[in-house]
This record gives C-alpha cells, sequence and structure tokens, in this order.
C-alpha cells in the first residue's frame, strides 16, 4: 500500500543525496576519443567554471525531476520522470568527478539552486502533465543548447571535459524527444523565455561561485 507521505520522504531522500552524498554513476564516465593536453593555470580555471555550471545544471535537473514526479498525476508519468532523474545522476556524478580532477569546486549555492528549482518543478507538475512533460521538453532542449556552447568554450587541451559535456548533450536530446513522445504540450513563447532568463542568470552566478 502506498503512503500519502511517500512522495515528501522520497523527495527529502533525494534531496539529501543530492546536496550531500557523494554521486555514484551507473555508466562509466565518458572516455575522450584523444588524450588530454596540458593546460595552461587559466585555462584550468575556466574549464573548471564551465564544468561547475554544468554541474550546477545537474543538481536543478534532479530538483526539477523529483518535484514534477512529486505531484504528477500519472504514476505511469511518475515512473519516468523519476527514472529520468536517476540518469541524470550519472551526469551529476561526471560533472562532480571532472570538477576534482579540475581542482574546482561545486558553487557553493547550490542548495539555493536546488530550492528554487524544486520550486519551479513543482509549479510545472501542477499545471498538469502535458504542460509539465512540455516542461521537461523546453528545459532539455536549453540544455542541449548551452552544453554547445560549453564544446565551443572549453580548452581544447580538456578532451576529458569535452567528452563528457557530449554525453550529457546526447542524452539530454534523448530526453527532450521522450517528453515529446509521451505528450507534451508546447509550452507558450513568454514561459520559454522566461526559462531562457532564469538560465542565464544561474549560470552567469555558478560560473564565478
Amino acid at each position: 500500500m502506498t503512503s500519502t507521505l511517500d512522495p515528501v520522504l522520497t523527495a527529502a531522500d533525494a534531496a539529501l543525496r543530492t546536496l550531500f552524498a557523494r554521486p555514484h554513476a551507473t555508466r562509466a564516465t565518458p572516455a575522450p576519443t584523444q588524450a588530454p593536453g596540458e593546460m595552461t593555470d587559466s585555462e584550468r580555471r575556466e574549464a573548471g567554471a564551465l564544468m561547475r555550471v554544468n554541474h550546477v545544471g545537474e543538481v536543478c535537473a534532479q530538483a526539477l525531476y523529483t518535484a514534477q514526479a512529486a505531484v504528477a498525476r500519472d504514476p505511469v508519468l511518475r515512473a519516468r520522470l523519476l527514472e529520468a532523474s536517476h540518469e541524470e545522476t550519472d551526469h551529476l556524478a561526471w560533472t562532480r568527478q571532472r570538477l576534482d580532477e579540475l581542482g574546482a569546486r561545486p558553487s557553493v549555492l547550490n542548495p539555493l539552486w536546488y530550492a528554487g528549482a524544486f520550486g519551479l518543478g513543482l509549479v510545472a507538475g501542477r499545471l498538469g502533465d502535458p504542460l509539465s512533460l512540455g516542461f521537461v521538453a523546453e528545459t532539455e532542449r536549453q540544455v542541449e543548447a548551452h552544453l554547445e556552447s560549453h564544446l565551443g568554450r572549453l580548452p581544447a587541451a580538456d578532451s576529458a571535459s569535452r567528452a563528457v559535456v557530449e554525453q550529457m548533450k546526447i542524452d539530454e536530446a534523448q530526453h527532450a524527444a521522450q517528453a515529446i513522445d509521451a505528450g507534451a504540450a508546447e509550452l507558450p513563447a513568454p514561459a520559454k523565455a522566461l526559462m531562457r532568463f532564469a538560465s542565464r542568470v544561474m549560470t552567469t552566478v555558478a560560473h564565478r561561485i
């Protein structure tokens, strides 16, 4: 028998694991096609800053999917959202690993990013399953474009980070396609613009702290 407290406990567990536990990937870290080269100190700092932004994005993905699953009306959709959250854990682990390897740290504002994304996920979920799926699809499209821009900004010698970002980009496109296939509704243009603005604020701040 499913308790009404189950979604709350699941959400609390996800928040604690995302923010305070070491993430474990179910897939191996993507391997670069060419050996990493030597980076200057400034290139290493820039690579670390970009991977910190990507790590924040994965913290937010955990929050969004968990919140949307908590209020999803359709049990099948709830299961799909939780499955997607588990898949995104690979990204969380990979980006954290690259931060460590680059000598960079996660954003000190991760609890704030998580809380904000969780709130957005709750709002999206309360709008109904089609719009909730539309929010997933649009989020993943914007993340895919953001990762594409990082491929152009990462130092040429940092093939290890590039391999991670390339695989993340493939996975995000797949999640968007799955949401559309599941019946995602197209979001209105103002909602998309607001999401892009919020993303720019997060990426600008996370690049620094």
